[in-house]
């Protein structure tokens, strides 16, 4: 009785607590875990909104890099810290949505240990070939691939990786026969198909971009929904093949510890969605080669998430590759 007594008297302590934890949040600095090194794309547009959060929220945020295992140790310290808002994490689609089929095992379990505060940009990649191929648009290259079974490569940074699994996916969309050529980065596989080493690559637009712009590579669309303002003359996937909603692109999205009190995570998805409206902010953006994504409500953020593991996680199985890390 005793026992039974103290629990519910710790649950209505817990219950009392929440709003008023919420209620004077933030008391002290917050920090966001950024799961790549520092220098990259996802780590210069942290350190631009941490900025502007810091002024709205009225106390420092702190940025740290936690760069190794692929995300998972910066997943790893989410998923182990208090859920009480002041410890977010940074992450990349790969750890969302497609290492939870390819690991064999992961120390957390994205949707169930993360809550979502605010999926804001999105990073297409390009579907690229050599310049020499008498193509010059998606519906080229398959009917050329197609006329050659086995004959054409194409290369990736590596097997696993967004690049890869999104050639596969139009491999199997167009029924190509191509041959896969992995490489252990990007501007490594992105040089040999310049160099007609390689037919064709999903490459991704930052690395690519140089290339394109001197003529070295042939752009024939681009993954993401909309067109990227860096090369607007470049059709949409979906525009390229005439089917609608086809979008296969990596994104980054903000998180916090599942459990965080429901005012303090609306909070911070409100100041997020203000924060990465303001046309400034778009410009930095658009000019580290991403692309600005108006956030989903958090409900809409975790349905748009399983689907992503959904699609992601079908294709990894049907490769073969599920738990093949």
């Amino acid at each position: 009785m005793l026992r039974l007594i103290g629990t519910v008297l710790l649950a209505l302590t817990a219950l009392q607590a929440s709003p008023a934890q919420a209620q004077t949040y933030p008391n002290k600095p917050v920090l966001i875990i950024a799961s790549l090194a520092a220098g990259t794309g996802l780590d210069t547009l942290v350190r631009v909104y941490a900025d502007k959060l810091s002024q709205s929220l009225g106390q420092p945020t702190v940025v740290e890099n936690r760069p190794g295992s692929a995300g998972l140790v910066a997943g790893e310290a989410i998923a182990k810290s208090a859920p009480d808002g002041y410890t977010l994490g940074v992450f990349t689609s790969a750890v969302m949505a497609i290492r939870p089929t390819l690991l064999k095992k992961m120390p957390f379990v994205p949707t169930a240990d993360f809550a979502p505060l605010a999926l804001y940009v999105k990073s297409p990649f390009v579907f690229i070939v050599d310049p020499k191929l008498p193509v010059q648009s998606v519906a080229d290259f398959v009917r050329y691939a197609k006329e050659r079974p086995g004959q054409l490569s194409y290369s990736s940074s590596g097997v696993g990786g967004a690049p890869h699994l999104t050639a596969e996916l139009l491999k199997q969309k167009f029924a190509l026969d191509l041959a896969h050529v992995p490489y252990r980065n990007s501007p490594q596989s992105i040089a040999d198909v310049a160099a007609g080493h390689v037919q064709m690559a999903i490459a991704e637009a930052g690395a690519s971009l140089p290339l394109i712009k001197d003529g070295k590579l042939r752009a024939l669309a681009v993954t993401s929904l909309t067109r990227f303002s860096s090369i607007p003359e470049v059709p949409t996937l979906a525009e390229a093949t005439g089917t609608a909603d086809l979008e296969a692109v990596s994104w980054h999205i903000l998180v916090v510890r599942n459990g965080t009190p429901d005012a303090i995570s609306n909070r911070l998805h409100g100041e997020m969605k203000r924060i990465m409206g303001a046309p400034d902010v778009k410009q930095k953006i658009e000019a580290i080669g991403l692309i600005p994504h108006e956030s989903p409500s958090i409900d809409g953020m975790r349905s748009y998430i399983k689907a992503e593991n959904e699609k992601w996680g079908a294709l990894v199985r049907s490769l073969g590759l599920e738990g093949s890390e």
